[in-house]
């Protein structure tokens, strides 16, 4: 039995914002799951680009259309290219390396969501992710980081003016990540 996990994440902030796992593929649940993600986000018309793979789901009229109505331009990898998107990749690799992963597969759909529904809690919100500065998905979501990142910055400092000779060189960078790009530096055709 295959299951199929629908997952919907924030590339600014890292953040799970949706997900479902389902039986079958199916691009009406691919609809509802970023129906309910732009409501519970307040995502409103002509704010946010969906990234997705080519599969047909992604493709399909039925969440074309629902992507028009609710104004979220798409945007699609490159046929053939796995790695296009690669805040997706490294997150599924997080996800399967995760501890707990069942290596022979979910023994029902139930142990399927109930798995995943753990992951995005704890990935969410207590995963320190690298790419934005060891702090969580959900601290940077909701504005917290700039606070936590200055905070850090202080620590550091005051442990450098105590101890300088503990230090070789400037404190860690722990300026907030700008602006987040998929592939800027792809060129346009």
């Amino acid at each position: 039995m295959f299951l199929y996990l629908y997952l919907v994440t924030d590339v600014w902030s890292r953040k799970v914002v949706g997900w479902t796992v389902r039986e079958v593929q199916s691009e009406t649940f691919a609809a509802e799951l970023l129906s309910r993600c732009c409501s519970s986000e307040g995502i409103r018309r002509n704010q946010v680009t969906l990234h997705a793979d080519n599969g047909s789901p992604m493709k399909g009229a039925t969440l074309l259309a629902t992507l028009q109505v609710l104004g979220v331009a798409t945007s699609f990898s490159r046929p053939a290219v796995s790695n296009d998107n690669a805040f997706s990749e490294s997150l599924f690799r997080t996800f399967k390396y995760r501890p707990g992963y069942p290596r022979h597969g979910f023994a029902s759909l139930e142990a399927a969501r109930a798995w995943v529904a753990a992951f995005v809690r704890w990935y969410n919100e207590e995963h320190r992710h690298s790419g934005i500065q060891y702090v969580t998905p959900e601290q940077r979501h909701g504005g917290k980081d700039v606070a936590i990142l200055d905070r850090r910055r202080s620590v550091y400092e005051a442990a450098r003016s105590r101890t300088p000779n503990r230090w070789s060189g400037a404190i860690r960078d722990w300026t907030p990540v700008g602006a987040v790009t998929l592939n800027s530096s792809r060129t346009a055709a």
